[in-house]
């Protein structure tokens, strides 16, 4: 791991789980909507071939997607997906495939459209530290195969390869398969946020870090001793910056502060701690940082929505 891997750090103290859905094989005109999902899921479309228009009412945006374009619609609200053309799409006719996902066709003669749709599961409390730290809706392009434009082994070169091994799955009926997609979904949402990173126009926070290098000693420290108690004037020296220049930059590349995303890490770290029943909430207080068990309680609260017991409780329960 890299001296600044704060990905791996970030990915490493939360569950994520991909599952595939629905492959769409239509012919325009069609149309998907997606009600809105829970808060810890968070659906993915893949282009694989064909062009569509993905509509987010809730964020207000429109975007054209085309092959090779990876959307995860983050923020989890309701959207439609179509073909453009404006015109009412006809019905659909939908088989359960063995390995359990839907292959869902139509018998529209225009433009072809072949789209894999599925969610990303994010055990609780860090589906919230995920909506805060991404944009609502992170578009990604997959390289063309072959292609070399960003380098032979760039994350854009890699989703193309992953994609191709979702699509070659997809349409076999071969042993395994279900558990092959989803772990194929899995590691999608890793690469995605990867490729989003590299990309020349990094979105607003986290994933902006790789066009703001040296804010990543910060992250990085952040992230792998949580329980040390840093103050600004420390977290600045780390990347080379005078506290004033740090605090502007931090905020303008991740919307929030240094101590504010400081807490997020540490209460996230105390979910995970607090499941331990042999760790007392004494013992998790001061794992991350927090000599005062009232102080720790109280951020947790604040953060989490609940006790550090109530916590426990619902996760012991949910076991």
């Amino acid at each position: 791991m890299s001296q600044v891997d704060w990905l791996s750090h970030l990915l490493q103290m939360m569950t994520i789980a991909g599952q595939l859905e629905v492959r769409c094989a239509y012919g325009a005109p069609w149309q998907v909507a997606w009600g809105k999902s829970a808060a810890h899921e968070i659906p993915y479309h893949v282009v694989l071939k064909g062009r569509a228009i993905i509509e987010d009412p809730e964020a207000g945006t429109t975007r054209e997607l085309v092959g090779g374009d990876i959307v995860l619609v983050t923020g989890g609200s309701a959207h439609v997906v179509h073909d453009g053309s404006g015109h009412a799409p006809g019905p659909t006719y939908n088989r359960q495939v063995s390995a359990g996902w839907t292959l869902s066709q139509n018998d529209g003669d225009g433009q072809r459209l072949d789209m894999l749709c599925g969610r990303f599961f994010i055990g609780s409390p860090h589906d919230r530290l995920i909506r805060d730290y991404l944009p609502t809706n992170l578009v990604v392009r997959a390289a063309a195969a072959g292609s070399a434009k960003h380098g032979p082994v760039s994350a854009s070169n890699q989703l193309s390869s992953l994609v191709a091994l979702m699509r070659e799955e997809s349409v076999s009926d071969k042993l395994g398969g279900r558990a092959i997609l989803n772990a194929l979904s899995s590691a999608l949402f890793t690469l995605t946020l990867r490729a989003a990173s590299e990309s020349e126009q990094a979105p607003a926070g986290l994933l902006a870090l790789a066009g703001h290098s040296r804010l990543a000693p910060a992250i990085f420290a952040m992230f792998t001793d949580p329980a040390r108690p840093w103050n600004l004037p420390e977290l600045a020296g780390l990347c080379g910056m005078s506290r004033a220049t740090f605090m502007r930059h931090f905020q303008d590349k991740l919307g929030r502060s240094a101590s504010e995303m400081l807490t997020d890490i540490r209460m996230s770290r105390a979910a995970n701690e607090l499941k331990k029943p042999a760790m007392s909430t004494e013992a998790v207080a001061d794992s991350v940082g927090y000599r005062s068990v009232a102080a720790f309680r109280r951020a947790f609260t604040d953060k989490i929505g609940m006790t550090p017991g109530q916590w426990r409780s619902q996760a012991r329960d949910g076991a």
